[in-house]
Order: structure tokens, then C-alpha cells, then sequence
């Protein structure tokens, strides 16, 4: 999926998108009896674009309904800050409500402003049909394009990948793929896994599981393996760290904040 050089909170979202654990056939999983998240989970990072703060994002989850059927809602927001914003003000909103057991998606919206770049799209999923009704809500503009089995949208995908465990035990630079829909398309995300690391961060040294998407090289980034996360070897699964080399020069996104975790968050003490 093309990125534009500028959309920092896109790179961010898309990236803790693809975390989590990984399985080798999502369309043949089956549901765990407990979720490693719940209502009240609350995230924020921190994005650094070179030695400049560039913006924040964060990640809340609440307790909600969609025609009548208890959902989990997952609310995105990002925006810039101090001189990154004189440059350049973001100002992103993304909204899931998905399945609170099988977590697929049902309606997904995404309102950015970027830079004067604005959309505003609303996907409502049929996983019945397997369709995805889009509604422009900018151009006044409605389309259907047909989807691949347990399709996930940009933000729905974090926590389905947390909420299954592998079949199998990973292996180092071993890779599995997830299906996505995002905007008009269907794509495929495909995704490394690089072993355990022991990660030095703000909180104490946490254990790691380690990763890296393959993303398209050129304009945005250095080259395919340009991407790298840092995923929590606990109960929580969460983003820890990411760190992608641009074509021009480098952004590092750290977990800053957290609140309401359904599991101990585990930090190494030798």
C-alpha cells in the first residue's frame, strides 16, 4: 500500500496494525474464551520524525453497540505537535466497531486532515456476503467491492491478531500474511518474525517479540525490510516500538502511555 511522505499517524496505525501474534490460516481460527484487551484499554505514542517530537497517537477502547449487537469500539486519533505542527498539522480520527468474540469488523470510518489532504470514508463490512459497502462521505459518492475472508480494516486488525494464538510456534524469519480492506482495496500485509529481544525502554527492559512488515520500497521507504516492531512477549501483547527508515530520513514511535490492561505488564529485572 503507497504511502504519502507526510502521513506519519497513517505509517503508525498501518504498522500497529500487523502486530500481535501471528497465525498461519486467519480464516480457520477459533475464537479464544478470553480477549487479551477489554473496554477501558488505552494507549499513546510517541512519534519522533529525526530529532523533532512529530506527533501523538492514541488508541482507546470502549464498550458499544451497532444495530443492536454489543461491539467493541476502538477509537484512533493522531495529531502534531510543536514545530513539526507548523509544518505540517494532522489532525486523523479512525473508528472501528468490531465483533467483541470473533473480532471482525463492522463499520470502520476514517476522518484525516493532513496537511490540507482531507477524507472522510465510511466501510460498512458484510463478512456474510463478503462485501464492503463504502460511502464517501466527502464526494457524496457510495460503492461495494467484494472481500476476502475475515477481512480487517486499518485499526481492527491490531486487535485481531491479538485476540488468536499461532497453531504453531513461530520460528525466526519465519512469515505469515493477514488480509486487509482499506479505502477501495484489498490487500495482503505479509510480515517477518524475528525472534525475542530484550527491549530497553522508558518503563524497564521488556520482553519483546520482534518483527518486520514488508512494505513497498521507493518513495517512502529505503526498501522492503525498512520497518521493524517490538511487540510484548505477555499477557497484553501491545506495541512497545517501531522504527522504519524513510528515503528521507528516520521515524521511531515509542508506547508513552497506558491504562486499564487486562494483563501484569512484565518487566525483565536481570
Amino acid at each position: 500500500m503507497p504511502l504519502k511522505n507526510k502521513q506519519l499517524l497513517l505509517l503508525l496505525i498501518c504498522s500497529l496494525s500487523l502486530l500481535g501474534y501471528a497465525q498461519a490460516d486467519p480464516a480457520n481460527v477459533t475464537p479464544k474464551p478470553s480477549l487479551p484487551f477489554g473496554a477501558g484499554e488505552w494507549f499513546q505514542f510517541r512519534i519522533h520524525y529525526g530529532i523533532f517530537n512529530a506527533s501523538y497517537a492514541t488508541l482507546e477502547l470502549s464498550n458499544d453497540t451497532v444495530n443492536g449487537i454489543p461491539v467493541l469500539h476502538a477509537k484512533g486519533y493522531g495529531t502534531t505537535t510543536g514545530l513539526a505542527r507548523w509544518f505540517f498539522k494532522v489532525e486523523d480520527h479512525y473508528d472501528t466497531y468490531f465483533d467483541e468474540k470473533k473480532v471482525l469488523p463492522f463499520w470502520f470510518i476514517r476522518d484525516i486532515d493532513e496537511g490540507g489532504y482531507t477524507k472522510n470514508l465510511e466501510i460498512n463490512f458484510d463478512h456474510h456476503q463478503n462485501l464492503a459497502h463504502v460511502n464517501n462521505l466527502k464526494k457524496n459518492e457510495k460503492s461495494t467491492y467484494e472481500i476476502a475472508d475475515n477481512a480487517q480494516d486499518l485499526m481492527s486488525a491490531f486487535y485481531y491478531l491479538r485476540a488468536y494464538y499461532p497453531d504453531h510456534k513461530l520460528k525466526p524469519n519465519e512469515t505469515f500474511s493477514i488480509n486487509m480492506f482499506f479505502d477501495y482495496e484489498n490487500y495482503v500485509f505479509k510480515m517477518k518474525y524475528l525472534g525475542i529481544e530484550n527491549l530497553n525502554t522508558k518503563f524497564g527492559k521488556i520482553k519483546c517479540m520482534k518483527f518486520r512488515p514488508y512494505v513497498q520500497s521507493g518513495r517512502v521507504f529505503r526498501e522492503q525490510e525498512s520497518v521493524t516492531l517490538w511487540i510484548t512477549d505477555d499477557g497484553n501483547k501491545i506495541p512497545i516500538r517501531l522504527k522504519a527508515d524513510l528515503a528521507i530520513g528516520s521515524i521511531k514511535v515509542d508506547l508513552e502511555k497506558f491504562k486499564n490492561l487486562v494483563a501484569p505488564f512484565e518487566i525483565q529485572f536481570n
